[in-house]
């Protein structure tokens, strides 16, 4: 294999691609990128045998051919050239090693065969449609802070993606919990869609697929069968497995009949709560809301630190309510809403209570209280 490309566009790739790399692993060549030179592109692919990015970059190809490098370290090696500088890879297809030159640089590094390279990516995809790239991020974004880290719970450790019926119109939700909160967000299913099994994307694979979308007005390509997801960006493509198991019935902890509306400036509520938080114990870290005649108090009491109180005028107009809250959670979901206020509908001190923009938002969010 030899071929040379500009230092920029190299690099890019390598940032898309070497993330997926763990650090620490035990199999030699997942420490390793995938590099195929044929025609006028650079194939880059990297893998963690659950997930797998590739991405195609245009090259000068002087011979085509293939062979595996130290991601990390290649990465590095590249970050470190200098501006505008080209970069000219060098190296047999069968291992051992590749000669990598950029100006007065020169670096030997260690190679391992392409054939020994796994493909996860290999099945048929039952289910293909586009999105807009804004709405897939709108979709993780909204809904990825509620996704557990509780490893014996795996099935939690996702989003759940599906298609769904709403007063005749059909649409796709995203939806997270890790058992304290619940984020659920929908928007138009896109035509494809219909009839697509419900799948469960993986912490790590909607990370990744975040940080791929760097432009909101361009369109995805989603790809799915009920093991696999495939997104394609375009010169980019990140397939991942699915989480093997059955997410919740979701739809049985949101409440139906809370009908106790308070409607608070978001922005002052948020800081309020920041603020009376900051004395209460790493641990608890529950927040007081007493609500009643126009009026929302909000206290933390720690033995250890003392207390806090602050007041906000509000709209609320049910008798008086006393409830408790993660000071942390309730920050969390007012950082996802789009509006100037947000609308709590309570029922009473021990259920859940939703959090939205307004009523019908597409955005809705599910929060359990705690004992205060």
């Amino acid at each position: 294999m030899k071929v040379t490309l500009e230092r920029a566009a190299l690099l890019k790739s390598l940032g898309h691609v070497h993330r997926v790399v763990e650090r620490r692993t035990t199999i030699p060549i997942l420490s390793n990128v995938l590099l195929q030179a044929d025609g006028r592109n650079l194939l880059l692919k990297a893998t963690d045998l659950d997930l797998e990015v590739t991405e195609t970059v245009a090259a000068d190809v002087g011979m085509k051919g293939g062979t595996t490098l130290p991601a990390h370290t290649l990465y590095e090696i590249v970050r470190k050239l200098p501006d505008g500088a080209q970069v000219s890879l060098d190296g047999a297809s069968d291992g051992g090693q590749l000669l990598l030159k950029s100006g007065r640089s020169r670096f030997t590094l260690q190679s391992l065969p392409e054939s020994d390279f796994p493909d996860i990516s290999a099945g048929e995809m039952t289910h293909r449609f586009t999105l807009a790239a804004g709405d897939l991020k709108k979709l993780i974004e909204k809904t990825q802070f509620a996704i557990s880290n509780e490893e014996t719970r795996y099935y939690l450790n996702g989003i759940f993606m599906h298609t769904t019926e709403v007063d005749g119109h059909a649409m796709l939700r995203g939806v997270a919990t890790d058992g304290h909160r619940l984020a659920r967000v929908e928007i138009p299913a896109p035509a494809g869609s219909a009839g697509m099994p419900g799948v469960i994307v993986p912490r790590k694979a909607v990370s990744e697929v975040q940080k791929l979308i760097e432009d909101i007005d361009a369109d995805v390509t989603i790809e799915l069968s009920a093991s696999k997801i495939r997104f394609n960006f375009g010169s980019v493509v990140l397939t991942s497995k699915l989480i093997d198991g059955t997410f919740p019935d979701y739809a049985r902890v949101i409440p139906t009949n809370n009908d106790k509306r308070l409607t608070v400036e978001r922005a002052d509520f948020a800081r309020a709560v920041d603020r009376v938080s900051t004395i209460s114990s790493e641990r608890g870290r529950a927040v007081k809301m007493s609500i009643g005649d126009g009026r929302l108090t909000l206290s933390v009491t720690n033995p250890d630190a003392g207390t806090a109180i602050e007041e906000l005028e509000v709209d609320y107009d049910s008798g008086p309510l006393d409830i408790g809250f993660n000071a942390r959670y309730l920050l969390d979901i007012t950082q996802q809403l789009d509006s100037d206020t947000a609308l709590f509908r309570l029922a009473d001190a021990g259920s859940p209570t939703i959090i939205q923009d307004r009523d019908g938002a597409a955005a809705l969010y599910v929060l359990m209280p705690m004992r205060v």
